[in-house]
């Protein structure tokens, strides 16, 4: 293609640096004078006349991801915890209470991404009951405050998770039932 095209100019743009090199090389090769190869990394403004090309500034460029019909507006935040459940999975804790704190029903204990299914039931009975035993001990104050159960659920689970295989799942508590 290069004798062919005879370009006055050559960009490899395809490929990682090295290859991007060695295809640099192969134009240089061919009869292309260095000064007219140009390796630029992401971001790099070139300028192109008749008889010359050089680089002349460079803009912030990165990554830009798209989400669904969203492009660029997937944040930091939101990556990290896409990675964090692709690694480890997540673990659903759904508990119905009453308006007293008793509960009514559950807990059921969901995971996805986490364990075999066979692997995880004998481990999630044990977790179910560590759940009704955390609850079992609030306090009626504590019972009131469902983000402090929801907080202490997580914190339960999270240590028998860890204790148990050496993993730590996404841990999402969800507490059903009436306020007092």
């Amino acid at each position: 293609m290069l004798r062919l095209t005879r370009p006055r100019f050559f960009l490899p743009v395809h490929g990682e640096y090295r290859h991007r090199y060695a295809h640099a090389r192969l134009a240089e090769g061919h009869g292309l004078p260095w000064d007219r190869v140009f390796l630029a990394e992401n971001g790099d403004i070139l300028e192109f006349t008749e008889g010359s090309g050089r680089t002349v500034g460079k803009v912030a460029a990165g990554r830009v991801f798209v989400d669904g019909k969203g492009v660029g507006d997937v944040g930091d935040t939101v990556l990290r915890d896409r990675q964090h459940l692709a690694e480890a999975g997540t673990v659903i804790v759904v508990v119905g209470l009453d308006g007293a704190g008793g509960v009514t029903a559950g807990p059921e204990i969901l995971s996805r991404g986490f364990a075999h299914a066979g692997e995880v039931d004998a481990l999630l009975d044990e977790a179910r009951g560590l759940v009704l035993e955390t609850l079992r001990v609030c306090a009626p104050e504590e019972l009131a405050d469902r983000a402090l159960l929801a907080q202490k659920i997580r914190g339960v689970v999270r240590r028998f998770i860890q204790k148990a295989v050496d993993r730590r799942p996404l841990i999402l508590p969800v507490l059903l039932g009436t306020d007092r």
